[in-house]
């Protein structure tokens, strides 16, 4: 950590708290809502330069039958959803303004969700999370400083149920195509003598998936407790649950499209008489625990500090049957350390084998904030310090052929030690009625060790690395008047490199220069929010378009590049209707992008599209309110034409979709306070198109998604 850093750090955060203490307007009339205090000093509000959109509990729960996050998340601005099994649920992922998930921050209650490790986040392991969700702030670009990796693309910000007053109980049920379904029971206790409350919630989702075998057995629990007085918060939850899915990671090439598009790869073998089969555990299997911890308290009507603490124990594993006939992954006994032999005078050296791939991490760590809020001010000191320790390893459980030296035979095995430590500082000071200016300093500091054999035998693991990042942000917010707010901000992002481009290369740690330049419009039937913004990158690791041998996306440093887009979003109300649409337009480039030739050059193949980022991507949400009880929305989402690779080859087609949702409410039933009932047709055109894809030996592959399909629940709220 450069000294001369540190000390200027220090000194701008004093220099704040000393001129918030200075003012001695007060705030007796407002207060701080203690539950916010959890996620506040990660988020943005209208007076914070920054672009971001909000999604409240009523619009999550709308279309909440069981699908991912990540598609619930779907029509918002920027925003691209993919999924593997073709129906949204099981492993689904999604992009923002281009960026892949390892790239977008993803925090719980201003925890870190990425997994520290490999940066990405797998939503498989929140299974019907989006029942015991608040609210979501998706902020896109830099952002705010948070905790956890740097965001590339977006940082998306998720708020866990606040207690409830009133005692409840809930019964929610869904079923639809594909055999899927959802069972949900929801409790809560309300206040309890004015201080305690306690909730709970128990789900389980099965689907058989789109794509044959891509099947989801998902089962989660929550659970927390709450005790509060005016100025005092304490909030304990735990939370987690189980997922055992079908592998679907292998897509389709145009010809198998063509043939079949619900072909699945994964776990198919010749039996001894030819004839094809296919592996009944070719499975993922993951469990995961979260356990938390929050302390808030109001010192006074200006001081609001929150500390937390944060535990997670991830462990599963994935089994796959490999076959003797060479291929991607092949039966070679070398290639899974095992020795050939003879047999009949013939020397073996390929076996059909089983093999399970394993996963065991902690992830552990606090996190806190001290907030200053008067009439001018608004100052938040924040930082965390989180450790991630894990363990992959790899066994062969049975082998047809060869003779293992022991069951199970460990072929291979690494370890990861992480620790992340920052510290920021930011301040939101009103100058006047009309103009507001935002500062926002981080320093934090990595230091990372992953060494071990990988699971291929020509790679060894070997990282020991430390990286100090110096993240400022500043910007100015203008307010002509009450309906109109226009932002500007410039903030500066550092990141180190995961542990799958150090598995693939050299990498080098990358830097973005984020500029936006917004403005919002707010009147009681229309909304616009539009902002320009520039992002400029050095070093940004950009997808391949490839896997590796365990099917992460292959990374790697482009050198200069940059995106540039316009976003739109807007709401509209006109008497019963509601109409919700955005647009994304942009360019996204590599500068002089460089690529190997036969004779081991580089050719430069000069400015070149960025892989998986469509120049354009639209989407709306048009809503009828017949009354109270009843409302229907139609959801539409065009994604322009992308490349998967950086070379402009290899594209993934555009494709518009459209679903309905409707919604109906009765009241005033006896023992229950309500019913509501909903049903979801997905793709209601009948589409055939794909969201994702990859390259093997310069072929594509794409992942196909369901055709027209439905989900129709019914809660029962007591």
């Amino acid at each position: 950590m450069k000294p001369s850093i540190f000390a200027f750090f220090l000194f701008v955060t004093w220099s704040l708290s000393l001129s918030a203490q200075q003012q001695t307007d007060s705030l007796k009339n407002k207060k701080i809502d203690l539950d916010e205090v959890v996620v506040s000093a990660s988020r943005a509000t209208d007076k914070v330069p920054v672009t971001f959109t909000n999604l409240d509990k009523t619009a999550i729960q709308k279309v909440n039958l069981g699908q991912d996050i990540p598609v619930l998340l779907n029509y918002l601005p920027s925003v691209v959803s993919t999924t593997f099994d073709g129906t949204g649920i099981g492993y689904t992922d999604f992009r923002i303004r281009g960026a892949d998930n390892s790239r977008i921050n993803v925090t719980i209650n201003g925890i870190p969700y990425n997994d520290a490790d490999s940066q990405t986040t797998f939503f498989v392991n929140l299974q019907d999370f989006a029942s015991s969700i608040e609210n979501i702030q998706v902020q896109r670009g830099v952002g705010t400083s948070t905790n956890g990796a740097g965001a590339f693309g977006a940082s998306v910000n998720i708020l866990t149920d606040n207690y409830s007053e009133e005692a409840f109980a809930q019964i929610s049920n869904s079923f639809g195509s594909f055999n899927s379904r959802k069972h949900t029971v929801r409790f809560g206790t309300g206040l309890l003598n004015d201080h305690f409350a306690f909730s709970g919630r128990l789900s389980r989702i099965e689907s058989d998936g789109y794509v044959d075998r891509a099947f989801s057995d998902l089962s989660s629990y929550f659970l927390d407790g709450v005790y509060k007085d005016d100025n005092t918060l304490i909030k304990a939850l735990v939370f987690g649950g189980e997922e055992i899915t079908g592998l679907a990671f292998f897509g389709l090439n145009e010809a198998r499209l063509a043939e079949d598009r619900r072909f699945n790869d994964d776990g198919l073998f010749l039996d001894s008489d030819g004839n094809v089969q296919f592996y009944d555990r070719q499975t993922d299997n993951y469990k995961q625990d979260h356990y938390q911890l929050h302390l808030t308290q109001r010192f006074d009507e200006n001081w609001v500090g929150n500390i937390s603490f944060h535990y997670t124990y991830g462990r599963g594993f994935f089994e796959q049957y490999i076959e003797s006939d060479p291929s991607f992954f092949n039966g070679d006994l070398a290639f899974y350390r095992l020795p050939s032999f003879e047999s009949n005078g013939e020397t073996i050296e390929r076996s059909d084998l089983v093999t399970e791939r394993f996963l065991n991490s902690d992830f552990y760590g606090t996190v806190f904030s001290l907030n200053y809020t008067d009439t001018k001010w608004n100052i938040v000191l924040g930082g965390g310090f989180n450790r991630y320790d894990g363990e992959q390893f790899g066994n062969v459980t049975v082998a047809e052929f060869a003779q293992l030296p022991s069951i199970p035979f460990r072929f291979f095995s690494n370890v990861s030690d992480k620790k992340d430590f920052n510290i920021y500082t930011k301040a939101t000071y009103q100058l006047n009625d009309k103009l507001s200016l935002f500062g926002d300093l981080q320093l934090r500091n990595i230091d990372y060790e992953a060494s071990g054999e990988l699971f291929d035998p020509s790679g060894f693991l070997n990282v020991d690395e430390n990286y100090t990042f110096f993240n400022p942000k500043a910007g100015l917010t203008y307010r002509p008047n009450n309906k109109n707010n226009i932002y500007f901000s410039y903030a500066r992002a550092n990141r180190e490199p995961a542990r799958v481009d150090f598995e693939t290369g050299d990498p080098e740690p990358e830097s973005l220069n984020d500029f936006e330049l917004g403005w919002r419009y707010v009147s009681p039937q229309f909304q616009l929010n539009t902002n320009v913004y520039y992002l400029d990158f050095e070093n940004q690791l950009v997808l391949t378009g490839q896997l590796d041998e365990v099917g992460f996306p292959i990374r790697q440093n482009s050198g200069n590049s940059y995106r540039l887009g316009l976003e739109i979003d807007a709401a509209i109300t006109l008497n019963k209707w509601q109409l919700r649409p955005n647009l994304a337009i942009s360019t996204n480039k590599n500068s002089d992008f460089l690529v190997e030739d036969d004779n081991g050059g580089f050719t430069n193949l000069g400015n070149t599209d960025i892989s998986f980022s469509p120049g354009l991507v639209a989407g709306n949400v048009i809503t009828f309110n017949a009354s109270e009880a009843f409302s229907a929305s139609l959801f539409s989402k065009y994604v322009g034409e992308q490349f998967i690779t950086n070379t402009n080859s290899n594209p993934i087609e555009a494709y518009f979709v459209n679903d309905i949702n409707v919604q109906y409410r009765l009241s005033d039933i006896p023992i229950l306070k309500s019913i509501v009932f909903t049903g979801q047709v997905n793709n209601v055109f009948d589409l055939e198109y794909e969201n994702n894809g990859y390259v093997f030996f310069g072929e594509s592959f794409f992942y196909p998604q369901a055709g027209i399909n439905f989900l129709v629940g019914a809660t029962l709220n007591f």
